[in-house]
């Protein structure tokens, strides 16, 4: 092939090429220039650098320089393109939606089930005088054990049966490459840690409202428990608490028989027993269990009591003066035996098909 006839060739594929990328307008129709005339395997400049083979052996230094100038050019060309287009200086000739097309429904979500209970138990519970109220997870020595009535020596403080914070120290432990830890502190130089029960709220409340007091506490709680179909190291709790003169076990028995009679109401259920068991709880006394009669069965449901006097001196209250009783309840609990769901871990799990039944 003469080298006349392949610069030809060139600058024809050259003047194509950029009337076809210049004219582009969207980006399917660059994307087909591009293929037409770069393509790796069917490109026009492909086939062009196949025929250098007929090339006189003395033009292939000529022609090769010629063909690589038009690939830049080529490539130039397609650049400028591809910024005009992201740039919306040309505009594309069809709609961007096509409004005569069918659409698709709209998937309308919908609350957790964790979070269903909770709002039904809170609109209850407003229902009956108590106001709802949150505090922080993270909590110090005080509100998690000293006030509630824990001694040093209880279990309860057991750094196995917790989730005690610490901080990197900024050194490196000897031996090995990771930092060393120290045991975070709060104001009265005892360890913080993620609370594990919203009893606490109830002292912040206390330590802050004059009496009467009437309120419930909710949200989440931890515990080191390992995982399994009733237990979870995070899970979530609400606690009522009723402070004023003369409060007696039955008011706490009245208010838990009214709050289950509503909660239980809607399933059909008729009247809602309740039932005391003599229990142990370190922040009342006397200390119970709580069952109520459902579904044909005593169902326990949490546990409940008159709130110690040391704890009521704790946030400044004369025991002699007002009474009080408290109670708290697993929401998990409840919402896994309203549902009929028998492995706490699903309703962590995030599986839309198993919470799109809720």
């Amino acid at each position: 092939m003469a080298l006349k006839d392949f610069l030809a060739e060139l600058d024809t594929l050259e003047s194509d090429a950029r009337a076809a990328l210049g004219s582009a307008a969207d980006a399917g129709a660059l994307e087909a220039a591009r293929v037409e005339y770069l393509g790796a395997k069917a490109g026009r400049l492909k086939a062009i650098q196949k025929g250098m083979g007929a090339v006189d052996k003395a033009d292939k230094p000529a022609a090769g320089q010629r063909l690589n100038a038009v690939k830049q050019a080529v490539e130039a060309a397609l650049e400028d393109a591809q910024a005009k287009l992201n740039s919306g200086a040309v505009k594309s000739a069809a709609p961007a939606i096509d409004a005569t097309r069918p659409g698709r429904p709209v998937r309308r979500g919908r609350l957790h089930p964790i979070t269903q209970t909770i709002e039904r138990m809170k609109e209850i519970m407003g229902r009956l005088g108590f106001t709802a109220v949150e505090g922080p997870e993270i909590e110090d020595d005080w509100h998690n054990f000293v006030a509630l009535n824990i001694p040093e020596i209880h279990p309860a403080r057991d750094p196995l049966d917790n989730f005690y914070l610490s901080v990197a120290s900024g050194q490196q432990a000897e031996g090995s490459g990771q930092q060393e830890s120290q045991a975070a502190l709060g104001p009265d130089g005892k360890p913080l840690l993620l609370r594990s029960q919203t009893s606490t709220v109830q002292i912040r409340t206390m330590e802050t409202t004059p009496p009467p007091v009437r309120i419930v506490s909710l949200g989440r709680v931890y515990r080191p428990d390992t995982a399994d179909a009733t237990h979870y190291p995070m899970f979530h709790q609400m606690e009522g608490l009723c402070v004023a003169p003369g409060v007696t076990m039955a008011d706490l028995k009245g208010v838990l028989q009214m709050f289950w009679q509503s909660y239980f109401g809607l399933e059909g259920e008729e009247h809602v027993d309740v039932r005391f068991r003599p229990s142990f709880f370190p922040f009342t006394e006397p200390s119970v269990e709580c069952d109520i009669w459902h579904d044909g069965r005593w169902m326990e449901i949490g546990g409940a009591g008159m709130v110690d006097p040391n704890v009521l001196r704790a946030v400044g209250y004369d025991p002699e003066e007002v009474t009080g009783f408290a109670f708290g309840l697993g929401i998990e609990r409840i919402c896994m035996r309203q549902h009929g769901i028998t492995d706490i871990r699903d309703l962590y799990a995030n599986d839309v098909r198993f919470l799109a039944q809720f």
